[in-house]
């Protein structure tokens, strides 16, 4: 489960495994009452409000389709496995990876030097400039030609995409044409992440598959 965090309007935002999500909601019926109703909304999220008034939207992160018990249905969907691309890129570091569920397909994870900022101004201050921006370039570059390497081959088999890090530098990687067919992916919420190292990108389905949770008890309304 992701760290809950404010969300606007009242209530707060977490992420839940798909597969404890049955169990969580069981706990969510325990400490609010009974579920007294259950729909979904013209956009595939899942409304549920419980007896003490406390109401749930949930969100899947993949598409799914409602059956006659909806949030059975909805449970079930969130369990089932999507392949899907991650692309991470910062400045100096960058990983890909396919994922089918949570278990890693194929992955890259490399890095290049770029410098660090100086406090030197004048001249040197713009030949540090220059060079850096070359060095990004090369980043992007490289970035480039990993994702092509690795997600390429998988583009036409995966549901979706997952992008992290710098999101200039992730915007310039999917820009090139080369990788036309990762960037018309549907792109999933972006991931919370530090360097692009091998642990970080075998922690990414932990968000990329969670499913968003807003939850509003009665405290919150004031």
């Amino acid at each position: 489960m992701t760290a809950p965090r404010p969300a606007a309007g009242g209530g707060r935002v977490l992420g839940v495994a798909p597969e404890r999500l049955d169990r969580w909601l069981d706990g969510v019926a325990e400490r609010h009452g009974r579920f007294t109703d259950v729909r979904v909304g013209d956009d595939g999220a899942v409304q549920v409000d419980c007896a003490d008034t406390t109401s749930l939207t949930l969100t899947a992160p993949y598409g799914w389709t409602p059956g006659p018990v909806p949030l059975t249905a909805f449970t079930a969907a969130a369990r089932i496995p999507h392949r899907t691309g991650v692309l991470l890129v910062r400045r100096g570091r960058w990983a890909v990876g396919v994922f089918d569920g949570p278990q890693l397909v194929v992955s890259k994870v490399d890095s290049r030097q770029v410098q660090g900022r100086t406090a030197a101004g004048g001249w040197s201050q713009q030949r540090f400039a220059r060079r850096r921006g070359h060095q990004t370039d090369a980043v992007v570059a490289h970035a480039v030609e990993t994702a092509g390497r690795v997600l390429g081959p998988h583009a036409g088999t995966a549901e979706a995409l997952a992008t992290g890090g710098d999101k200039g530098l992730v915007t310039e990687v999917l820009a090139d044409p080369r990788l036309r067919a990762l960037a018309e992916l549907p792109r999933l919420a972006p991931l919370d992440v530090g360097e692009p190292t091998k642990a970080v990108l075998l922690d990414t389905p932990a968000q990329f598959r969670a499913v968003r949770v807003h939850i509003v008890e009665p405290a919150d309304r004031g």
